[in-house]
């Protein structure tokens, strides 16, 4: 028989608190996969029989999946604190366990697509590969949010997005490549005006994170450039604004980023390789004008700024 201060009770409960309601829907779909495995291993279960034993356990026996692993104790504090409300505990067995660590292999950098890599993917691409790297690069934007975009987000200059995971809302211009692929795939809509998902399936619905994956797995594959992966086309269009001479504050009000410390990362990667190109093309004009009269010049390549996106 299930107590009446069951965990699916206790869920439950929480389910409609502001605990819950107020979440960014990023935070709420990660949320969600820990409580549904709760409320299969522990549902029926009492509360109030919970020890910090219990919580180290299950997060243990998750350990092949770090990032999991480590949102059951997350997850725990949370559900019990809202039990500490309702007076079904007095302590928080919950808190204080601390956070797996992760692996050193995964803990690899995600790797920014280079020159060859772009000029390769965009020659070999279908229609819809292409599609789906000219939204991950030119909107700059987490795969999450890049299947969510629908043709009412378009409005033939720039793409809308609310981000799933800060809540920001941002307009968009489109890059020259981004726009000419979209028009494209609008054009092909028969019977009338583009509307629902960009990203579709075969079937005609909305893709989800996991079908897009799969479709550039594949293509990355045939294409031999595995070690560029979905999520570090956002870091290569961000490498794109700072090579156009868009300052930190400018790249973020497009990546929307919350915080400095990965534009610094991307973008200050590619100032240090726009730089160094810069200093050998001075040293190379210094050294072809070595012995003669000519002075060297001295004056700084500024970039041309990507499509006029920054100011």
């Amino acid at each position: 028989m299930q107590a009446k201060t069951s965990w699916s009770a206790l869920m439950k409960d929480y389910r409609i608190s502001d605990r819950w309601t107020s979440l960014k829907p990023r935070t709420r779909q990660d949320y969600e996969k820990v409580l549904t495995y709760l409320e299969e291993k522990i549902g029926e279960r009492d509360v109030k029989l919970l020890s910090r034993q219990d919580v180290i356990k299950a997060q243990r026996a998750n350990a092949h999946r770090v990032r999991f692993a480590n949102y059951i104790p997350q997850m725990l504090v949370i559900l019990c604190e809202h039990a500490i409300d309702l007076g079904w505990l007095s302590q928080n067995p919950a808190k204080g366990v601390r956070h797996l660590p992760t692996p050193d292999d995964k803990k690899r950098a995600h790797l920014p697509w280079t020159d060859k890599a772009v000029e390769t993917f965009r020659e070999k691409a279908t229609s819809i590969e292409r599609l789906i790297f000219e939204i991950g690069v030119g909107t700059v934007q987490r795969p999450g949010d890049c299947v969510d975009f629908t043709w009412s987000d378009f409005d033939g200059e720039t793409l809308a997005v609310r981000q799933n995971k800060t809540g920001y809302a941002l307009q968009l211009p489109c890059t020259a490549e981004l726009k000419a692929v979209l028009l494209d795939a609008q054009a092909r809509f028969e019977g009338g005006a583009a509307e629902g998902p960009i990203l579709r399936t075969q079937a005609g619905g909305k893709m989800s994170y996991r079908y897009m994956a799969q479709i550039m797995l594949n293509a990355r594959r045939r294409m031999q450039l595995e070690q560029f992966d979905l999520h570090a086309l956002r870091y290569r269009g961000i490498k794109e604004l700072a090579w156009a001479g868009c300052s930190d504050d400018e790249i973020k009000s497009f990546s929307g980023h919350a915080t400095d410390a990965m534009v610094r990362k991307y973008a200050g990667e590619a100032r240090q390789i726009m730089r160094a190109r810069q200093a050998a093309e001075k040293r190379n004009d210094t050294g072809n004008e070595r012995g003669s009269d000519k002075k060297p010049d001295t004056r700084s390549d500024t970039p041309k700024k990507r499509n006029r996106l920054c100011h």
